[in-house]
């Protein structure tokens, strides 16, 4: 039989820092609101929850580094809202806040969950933030939690955080 690992994405013990981009702040607000929900409700305590407030999305992976770096967190949130304008400025800032939050999470072993939407409208972004599409600030706070889990089965970590069977 193969050895499986499956992950809990159990938030409880868990120290979880969240990168949020100010601009389109209506938008990023409510992804922030959708994150610090689903992690209560996985069991990470409110003064286990670091949140940091950057200028734009193309700031988030530099603020992510720092706090990946700080060895003090299990896992990272990105969370912004790129809409696309009338230039290619968007391609640019998409390109470079995707390539860069994922050379954080590969270069430090942290996961960083990447909640950065790319809409070509508002409607489009409040949709993804709360709205009909549901609450991606929710779903990547998850999916971290999942990664945190799964680095510590693999790590041969504590059974709490992650279930390792078959």
């Amino acid at each position: 039989m193969p050895s499986v690992l499956r992950q809990n994405p159990s938030g409880r013990g868990r120290h979880i820092a969240v990168a949020v981009a100010r601009f389109n702040e209506k938008v990023t607000e409510r992804l922030l609101q959708g994150a610090l929900v689903a992690l209560r409700e996985a069991g990470v305590a409110d003064d286990s929850v670091t949140v940091a407030w950057v200028p734009g999305a193309f700031e988030l992976p530099l603020c992510c580094r720092w706090l990946a770096q700080t060895g003090r967190f299990d896992a990272v949130l990105a969370l912004g809202a790129v809409i696309r304008g009338d230039t290619d400025h968007y391609d640019h800032v998409c390109r470079a806040t995707t390539d860069g939050v994922l050379r954080v999470s590969l270069d430090t072993g942290v996961p960083v969950a990447f909640g950065v939407l790319t809409c070509d409208s508002e409607p489009q972004a409040m949709a993804r933030a709360g709205g009909s599409e549901g609450n991606k600030g929710a779903d990547v706070a998850v999916a971290a939690l999942a990664m945190a889990a799964l680095r510590d089965a693999i790590r041969g970590g504590d059974s709490e955080k992650a279930h390792a069977g078959s």
